[in-house]
């Protein structure tokens, strides 16, 4: 009989073979054993409501049948084949029929690489070399994306600092860094030099900060008025808050979107999606071998992650399903801020009712410096008792899921009234 592990002991086995001891940065550590709906349960049975939701992906909850059903359909048909496939064709229709830049797509298998390729594509597309990211944004793992994803509030800005080891110091000159939301500083950079740059790439709701009124319309203006490109990364925000993504939800069309998560409904799946005639640089017939971008990816755009995909795409169009999704992240919201404030802590909630959390500063919250200036003992702290009380999430960011039941919300806002009270 197979001995029955404790936590702690997957978690010594993971240390052994994983560096740093596997996934996420959670203290304490964690190993998870099954999710089932708006649940996770780890190796020692605690159960917990899941605001982490695989980082993001199961927007309609642990297993849901109808996903696990398209998904076990496909299964005995052929789980990968390194050529199109039905599904995947269907499903590339679906994406560009919901995005408002899209025109055409191309696969990958995760959004760090559609990140890399949409900054390449620019690159081709444009004939320049300069791009333009903001201040804490992440665009996955890529060189110019690690360039000021973290850096210390201590660093003179605006500079490009990598935040990993690895990469070299040339990267730092083909990156130019900008403050999120400062509108006099995008268009200062843009006169100085937007004749290099190839593209500005922004999430558009930079990881929990939304954009002030009518920042992402500017970005599309300088963009157009220098002849560059304009990114949006909606990796996180895709499907999110509504069915068009960011794009949708502010009213901005860019010129390229990356997109993931969502669209693989749990499975690995990506893609970069936007206009045509900047999209056949992936088809070398169209431009010749010099203007030809090279992608392949072994599983991208696999038929069972299309499936699982297709499938999720077809619940979140259904009758009041943004509605309800936002109403349960608009109640978490409003019953975090009567905690708070009955706790007499200076704090900001800060996001979209999709995707938000708590900042624990006085003061407004407009881009990644503002994120950093909070309080992290009260933050550490807040976060805790939520994993005590039995609420799994990221130490930034909170995102509601489809699955939550109004127990599920009850004893979420009993666990915010416990955590804000435990805050000195």
């Amino acid at each position: 009989m197979e001995k029955i592990l404790s936590q702690a002991e997957w978690i010594d086995r993971a240390r052994a073979v994983l560096p740093a001891g596997g996934f996420g940065n959670f203290d304490p550590g964690i190993v998870i054993r099954e999710g089932k709906g708006s649940r996770v349960w780890d190796e020692d049975g605690r159960e917990y409501i899941d605001y982490l939701i695989g980082s993001g992906p199961m927007m309609l909850g642990h297993g849901h049948p109808e996903v696990m059903e398209a998904v076990l359909e496909q299964l005995p048909r052929g789980m990968t084949f390194f050529a199109s496939n039905a599904r995947g064709i269907a499903l590339a229709e679906e994406i560009c029929r919901a995005v408002p830049c899209g025109e055409q797509l191309r696969y990958v298998s995760s959004g760090g690489e559609a990140d890399m390729y949409a900054i390449r594509l620019a690159r081709a597309f444009t004939g320049r070399t300069k791009i333009v990211k903001f201040e804490g944004g992440y665009h996955g793992m890529s060189a110019e994306a690690q360039m000021s994803l973290a850096p210390s509030v201590r660093v003179n800005f605006p500079q490009a600092v990598p935040d990993s080891a690895g990469i070299p110091p040339s990267v730092a000159a083909e990156v130019l860094v900008a403050p999120f939301n400062d509108f006099e500083f995008i268009k200062q950079l843009m006169a100085e030099h937007g004749h290099e740059i190839a593209a500005i790439i922004a999430e558009p709701l930079q990881r929990i900060v939304p954009p002030l009124p009518g920042f992402l319309q500017l970005l599309r203006d300088e963009t157009q008025k220098h002849g560059s490109l304009l990114i949006f990364d909606e990796v996180v925000t895709g499907f999110r808050s509504t069915y068009g993504g960011g794009q949708e939800l502010y009213g901005v069309t860019p010129d390229l979107t990356t997109l993931g998560k969502v669209i693989g409904g749990g499975f690995p799946l990506a893609a970069i999606v936007g206009r045509a005639d900047i999209m056949r640089h992936f088809d070398k017939a169209e431009v010749g071998a010099e203007g030809w971008l090279m992608q392949l990816g072994t599983l991208s755009g696999n038929p069972v992650a299309a499936a699982a995909g297709l499938k999720t795409l077809e619940v979140l169009r259904r009758e009041d399903t943004y509605d309800r999704l936002n109403a349960s992240g608009q109640r978490l919201m409003q019953a975090t801020s009567a905690a708070l404030e009955e706790a007499g802590v200076p704090f900001r909630i800060v996001g979209e009712p999709a995707l938000f959390e708590v900042v624990f500063t006085d003061a407004i919250v407009r881009d990644y410096r503002d994120t950093q200036a909070g309080n992290a003992a009260r933050t550490k702290r807040y976060n805790a008792v939520l994993r005590a009380e039995g609420i799994f999430k990221s130490p930034g960011k909170t995102y509601p899921s489809l699955a939550l039941t109004e127990e599920d919300l009850e004893q979420t806002e009993a666990a915010i009234r416990k955590a804000a009270a435990a805050l000195d």
